[in-house]
């Protein structure tokens, strides 16, 4: 597995030790050995884990990486939007080169299956809802340009080489370990640091939020399915919340007396925004066991202990804006 080491891919390697998977986890190189989330396991799960640290961006690594693996799932990416805008180069090596790599070495290793992940970013604002995986694509983010082509590429390589590529379309997920820059653990590290007013961007924009348990049994549950082969596949709550609305209750459960204050620095271009995001599931429900287990109130009370846990919100820095 790619990206193991991040919000969801941390959270896939644990599921998949639970299904009784060999786990094979790449991870980012870096000088200080860190394995990202993968850290925070306990040792009887790490131990069941062997650890490859490389960089996606290098085809000789992802090669070496991918040898004897019967089933990849390739989540290493860039994902930050706003960091996007500055930075769009290194989203097309990671993120379209990075896919590039990972299915070559499927097309010349035989791998039996690759699952690539994709984003609901690629649909962009929403023309018609529930946003089936029919919609127009709309690259409104260098980032969702990448994503796009990472796409591309995949279904290029299914239908020149018949590599056995399923594209996952997670929407919004959140939960515990995600990334600062996203808004929910935006909107809890500020309350649970004593902020009363709370810096968020546009609050009109709706989302399709998805728990993370929910993503990565998801994520299993396309995975078994040969149907999916050479299609992708939303993963999707068939629901849409508004920011401001998700915002209200949060402030309401953790801090009733915060007030929203917009800042203007956390606002994206108005092209570029994506102001509806309301998925259809009808596809992995068609295909596939899965269910949607977990309410947003649910996925939220879980999320909201996590970080009240003082030792992982001590890893965030709240007072920053995180791009």
């Amino acid at each position: 597995m790619t990206g193991a080491d991040g919000f969801i891919g941390s959270h896939l390697v644990e599921k998949l030790i639970d299904e009784g998977c060999q786990v094979h986890a790449f991870v980012y190189y870096n000088s200080f050995n860190s394995w990202g989330w993968l850290d925070t396991l306990a040792p009887e799960k790490l131990a069941k884990i062997t650890i490859f640290a490389g960089d996606i961006r290098d085809p000789n690594g992802v090669r070496t990486s991918m040898k004897n693996i019967d089933v990849v799932f390739h989540l290493a990416a860039l994902i930050a939007i706003p960091f996007s805008y500055h930075s769009p180069d290194s989203y097309i090596d990671t993120n379209v080169k990075g896919t590039l790599n990972v299915v070559q070495a499927a097309k010349d290793l035989g791998t039996e299956r690759v699952i690539v992940t994709s984003t609901s970013e690629v649909y962009g604002t929403a023309n018609y809802i529930p946003i089936d995986e029919q919609h127009p694509r709309q690259p409104q983010s260098p980032y969702s340009a990448s994503k796009i082509g990472a796409d591309c590429i995949a279904e290029s390589f299914y239908r020149s080489f018949g590599v056995p590529v399923t594209i996952v379309r997670p929407f919004n997920t959140f939960g515990p370990r995600q990334s600062a820059r996203a808004v929910i653990p935006t909107i809890i590290t500020q309350l649970l640091n004593g902020y009363t007013e709370i810096k968020l961007g546009d609050l009109t924009p709706t989302r399709d939020l998805l728990y993370v348990k929910d993503t990565v049994a998801g994520f299993v549950a396309i995975g078994k399915s040969d149907a999916l082969i050479g299609q992708d596949c939303n993963i999707a709550t068939n629901s849409e919340v508004s920011v401001g609305d998700l915002a209200a209750n949060i402030i309401r459960i953790i801090n009733p007396k915060a007030v929203i204050v917009q800042d203007n620095d956390r606002l994206r271009p108005d092209k570029s925004e994506v102001f509806r995001l309301y998925g259809s599931n009808a596809r992995i429900l068609e295909h596939t066991d899965w269910k949607q287990q977990y309410t947003l109130d649910q996925g939220l009370t879980e999320t909201i202990e996590w970080f009240r846990n003082g030792n992982n919100l001590n890893r965030y820095k709240a007072n920053i804006y995180n791009i």
